[in-house]
């Protein structure tokens, strides 16, 4: 092992982005192979409709890749997004990875270091969050997964549009974190250090919480280059995803 403990974020994979899923596959084959752990924190997929949609050649991909992660020595840790939110164990297991909660905090290398996907910490966005408290109930998701497939995939694409559009009517302050979420959050957990995602907007933050000095780390998004977190003992830093040589395959079918 490497010493090195990896994190991703926002993948969004979906049938139509072969190059976002050729560079995840070639990450997971080249770069995650020696690390210690790999922790995914959400959005993974596009959408995910639920795990009986056995069909999905990307689900199937996926799966099989990071199941040879795993086979190879290296754990791999799911945390649910708000584009996946409906994954559970069946897939979990299929790809040998373990779900965690959100947020959760781990000791990374001797630092507390809370990990949360990050849409909770957008508190200003008041209409996603109470549709984010909506969708998350017990019986709304029962719901959702007893409609046929076919209506599902509809209803995906249908909430992929919606949420563009819906985006593309708000501030930049409003789909950000708000401070004081994430001065709580420290606070509430103790941690030193926060990794998430969500937001698209990769950087390092400092700051003094409770008489302490704290970190955060935003994870990048894969539409365009990709990129991930490496921690170990001496501390962390934003990495680019590597590119795929030409010769090799696009989706690691």
């Amino acid at each position: 092992m490497s010493g090195r403990t990896l994190f991703i974020a926002d993948l969004h994979l979906a049938e139509e982005r072969p190059q976002a899923s050729g560079r995840f596959f070639h990450f997971l084959e080249n770069v995650a192979c020696d690390a210690d752990a790999l922790y995914i924190l959400g959005d993974l997929f596009e959408y995910w409709i639920g795990d009986d949609d056995v069909d999905a050649p990307i689900a199937r991909q996926a799966a099989d890749k990071i199941k040879a992660l795993t086979a190879a020595g290296t754990p791999v840790y799911f945390m649910h997004g708000n584009r996946d939110f409906l994954l559970a164990r069946r897939y979990a297991d299929s790809c040998d990875m373990a779900l965690l909660d959100d947020p959760v905090l781990i000791d990374l290398y001797g630092t507390p270091t809370l990990l949360t996907h990050g849409d909770t910490l957008c508190t200003d966005d008041r209409s996603y969050q109470r549709f984010r408290k909506l969708v998350r109930q017990p019986l709304v998701r029962g719901a959702l997964l007893s409609l046929p497939l076919g209506l599902r995939h509809a209803m995906a694409r249908s909430a992929r549009s919606g949420s563009e559009r819906a985006k593309a009517g708000k501030s930049y302050e409003i789909m950000d974190v708000n401070p004081e979420a994430v001065a709580e959050s420290f606070r509430r957990s103790g941690a030193l250090r926060m990794v998430h995602g969500h937001t698209h907007r990769p950087a390092r933050h400092h700051a003094t919480i409770a008489g302490k000095p704290v970190e955060r780390w935003v994870l990048p998004d894969w539409y365009d280059e990709g990129g991930y977190l490496a921690c170990s003992a001496q501390g962390c830093e934003l990495l680019p995803a590597p590119t795929p040589s030409k010769s090799g395959s696009a989706t690691g079918a």
